[in-house]
């Protein structure tokens, strides 16, 4: 059974930082694609950056320059490193599998909160 766990969300102040983890089991991590999406309450859930099973990174314009995502496979873990943080970062963050649609492609989200 695929399971992906988020954490090391809370709470920052703008311009902080904070590192993201997603601990994945039930998949042979090294040769799948990870990403980072965070949705808002109302609004629509977002891409914010991926990864590939070669290491290649992709990032969304509103934190390219600020967010770094890298893989560890021998940890079975994706991180998200987040820096100069500001309050329209504040969502809640998932990662997901890229190329699967199923509940279970998504973890349970971790909370990050900027304050300003």
């Amino acid at each position: 059974q695929v399971q992906l766990v988020e954490s090391g969300g809370g709470l920052v102040q703008a311009g902080g930082s904070l590192r993201l983890s997603c601990a994945a089991s039930g998949i042979n991590f090294r040769v799948v694609d990870m990403a980072w999406y965070r949705q808002a309450p109302g609004k629509q859930r977002e891409l914010v950056a991926a990864i590939t099973r070669a290491g290649s990174m992709n990032y969304a314009d509103s934190v390219k320059g600020r967010c770094t995502i890298s893989r560890d496979n021998a940890k079975n873990t994706v991180y998200l490193q987040m820096s100069s943080l500001n309050p329209e970062d504040t969502a809640v963050y998932y990662c997901k599998l890229v190329y699967a649609s199923a509940a279970s492609a998504w973890g349970q989200g971790t909370q990050v909160t900027v304050s300003s």
